[in-house]
């Protein structure tokens, strides 16, 4: 990415020494080690821990500077400048609209954010490639365990968080709101489960380690049921135990889980340790941000991307073998490679002198990977973000879902240079995250509704995690008092995510580089995952010579892949696509009688829209998938009749519903 151009307001040189300061203190040097005139990203900044350098921008300067306003390729000099036109009021900056409020009645209901929004209606089974619970598995190992003191520990420890992040004892209602349980609630507090197999051989170990995996990989934790996280903890032969974690990706994303086991194997490791105070919990978050549609930056937002919304391609037309309305997959499949520390550290040295972040660059060889598999260099990815506004300080040390989807519209030049093809994935990620307060899933909802499909707009995701130990502080700690030694190298994990076909997850574990692909297997040939996966290690593997990246990168000479017109083909026909919706045959025409004149008036009284025409579609009037769940809870509790959110998407319209409910719903 080009550097920011200097601003003409020149800062004061102590306010040009505060922000270095603050720099320092991020990056963990001393700030005689920040030039003034250095930028963020060539002194090991990334897009990530800039979140927390504006955190405490915000505290110790008192100037709320948005995530647009802090550019990694900024120089603190630059910065300066900024927060003193915004001080003087000279500049033409945006500032965060909001400023955060603790809520009045802690224990009420508050929104779900937009990606919960989805997690949650994908539990309904709306979606192609729902589960019943969308969640993330992961078990490491443990060595030298006190086998009598650890169980205890832990539960004291899991009992002390819960009462420190409130989002550990969150339920999600039936409509789609969530709230906190009270600490008396006996259904408030994680209870950890313990498997004792110390005295047992070998293979009889391996077997049942293997029967919990797969029952915590696949029967994941519901918060709108129970409790969002399943812990257990499983004794070993010979002094050795898996910590096994299940989390729903409604309570906890990839920035919480740092943080859930930092301060979980510091409570563990000391029964007298005592976690710095949060003034605010997630809940004071989520509801402050019902204020941002009212905002003009919010709206300018969303006028940047519904501008660009038509442009938009579909998505890589990988081959597959299965149509993925009719698969019903109760797994991922996994495949996962690592870069060992001293090729990473090489690999992000030559991202610094290039200009890149090291996420940048990973997502630029994944994208030519992508072009290489599908056989075009237009088409659009989805990326997974740590979205946490710097609204107050204590934003970064929340546990909570904060996340949310960006759509990235990926258009590959012929024959660059990975250099150059790096450097223009920072430019478009910067350029979308500079208008972040509009969502992935609010912008997918109306490219939706533009193409006419209920499909899943882009459901292949990038995901990258580097950056977090950085941006954290520390990385988890090797030891945890009477769970002994935490060997996150020895590590096993499962994803269970909705709308998602593919997608790659970069993070670091110990100095090593992780990538993993997650996928809905009964989609793909193995093969054909395998030679990409391989293809995209191949360039991180090359990347780290510096070489590579003066090397031209072979794509393929089609711009666009072939349009898909019919959701159905032959096996060796399907691609992955987004067909335009059936139109399903209803003849237009007012509602014909007392079932469609029924629905009509709920959608009037829901959508606040007149509904006169039965062949009307709930989500060109304006609905969503959340409202349509709603709306279909309320039609059941009335005795009008029961019908599936994916049922509903089949026809989404009120001569389409009303035939629904009058036929009974047996799928």
């Amino acid at each position: 990415m080009t550097s920011a151009p200097a601003p003409e307001t020149t800062a004061p040189a102590d306010l040009v020494d505060a922000v270095r300061a603050v720099w320092a203190d991020a990056l963990e040097t001393d700030p005689a080690a920040v030039p003034a005139n250095a930028s963020f990203l060539s002194l090991g900044g990334d897009s990530v821990l800039a979140v927390r350098m504006a955190a405490m921008l915000r505290k110790r300067l008192g100037t709320p500077l948005a995530l647009a306003d802090v550019r990694v390729e900024q120089s603190a000099a630059q910065l300066a400048a900024l927060v003193h036109e915004r001080s003087t009021g000279t500049g033409a900056l945006r500032p965060l609209p909001l400023d955060l409020r603790r809520r009045e009645d802690p224990d009420a209901p508050f929104p779900l954010l937009p990606l919960q929004q989805g997690y949650f209606v994908g539990q309904q089974d709306a979606w192609e490639l729902s589960y019943r619970s969308a969640h993330h598995y992961v078990d490491i190992g443990l060595e030298d365990v006190d086998a009598d003191e650890a169980p205890e520990a832990l539960q004291d420890a899991l009992e002390r968080l819960a009462e420190h992040q409130a989002v550990l004892r969150a339920r999600i209602l039936p409509d789609g709101r969530q709230h906190i349980l009270p600490l008396d609630d006996p259904e408030a507090v994680p209870r950890l489960r313990v498997t004792d197999l110390r005295d047992a051989d070998e293979e009889t170990a391996a077997a049942r380690l293997a029967e919990i995996r797969h029952e915590m990989s696949t029967e994941g934790p519901d918060p709108s049921q129970g409790c969002g996280l399943d812990m257990r903890l499983t004794l070993m032969p010979g002094d050795r135990a898996r910590l096994h974690s299940s989390t729903s990706l409604l309570i906890v994303d990839g920035w919480s889980s740092g943080v859930f086991y930092r301060d979980l194997f510091a409570l563990v490791s000391d029964y007298n340790a005592v976690l710095a105070p949060l003034d605010i919990d997630y809940g004071d978050y989520v509801t402050t941000l019902r204020d941002l549609p009212g905002t003009e930056a919010w709206q300018q937002d969303r006028d940047w991307w519904w501008d660009r919304l038509d442009g938009f391609p579909l998505p890589p037309a990988l081959p597959l073998v299965a149509d993925p309305a009719e698969v019903r997959p109760t797994l991922m499949g996994t495949r996962q490679a690592v870069l060992d520390p001293e090729r990473w550290s090489r690999l992000r040295r030559l991202c610094t002198e290039h200009g890149v972040t090291p996420s940048a660059a990973m997502f630029a060889a994944f994208a030519a990977a992508v072009a290489r598999a599908c056989g075009h260099r237009r088409f659009l990815l989805n990326t997974l973000q740590l979205n946490r506004l710097p609204l107050h300080p204590d934003v970064s040390r929340l546990v909570g879902a904060f996340s949310s989807t960006m759509l990235l519209p990926v258009d590959l030049p012929a024959a660059p240079v990975f250099a150059d093809l790096a450097g223009r994935a920072q430019q478009d990620i910067g350029d979308a995250l500079a208008h972040n307060l509009i969502t992935g899933v609010e912008v997918s909802r109306e490219l939706g509704r533009r193409r006419g499909t209920h499909r899943p707009v882009a459901p292949v995701v990038f995901q990258s995690t580097l950056g977090v130990d950085a941006a954290l502080g520390s990385e988890v700690p090797q030891e945890a008092g009477p769970l002994g030694a935490i060997d996150l190298l020895s590590h096993h994990q499962q994803l269970r995510t909705p709308q998602v076909a593919l997608e790659v997850r970069l993070f670091e574990l110990r100095g090593e580089l992780v990538v993993v692909f997650s996928l809905v297997e009964e989609l793909f040939a193995g093969a054909d995952v395998d030679r990409m996966f391989a293809d995209l290690m191949a360039t991180v593997e090359a990347l780290v010579e510096p070489d590579a990246w003066a090397a031209v990168v072979e794509l393929p000479d089609a711009v666009d892949g072939e349009q898909q017109a019919e959701p159905r083909r032959p096996a060796s026909g399907r691609r992955l696509s987004v067909p335009a919706a059936a139109s399903g045959g209803a003849e237009p025409g007012p509602p014909r009688d007392d079932t469609e004149r029924a629905v009509a008036a709920h959608w009037h009284e829901l959508l606040d829209r007149p509904v006169d025409e039965r062949t009307a579609d709930f989500f060109a009037l304006g609905g969503d998938s959340l409202l349509a769940v709603r709306m279909l809870a309320s039609f059941a509790r009335e005795g009008r009749g029961r019908v599936t959110p994916r049922r509903f998407l089949e026809q989404p319209t009120v001569a389409g519903l009303a035939a629904a409910l009058r036929e009974p719903d047996d799928r």
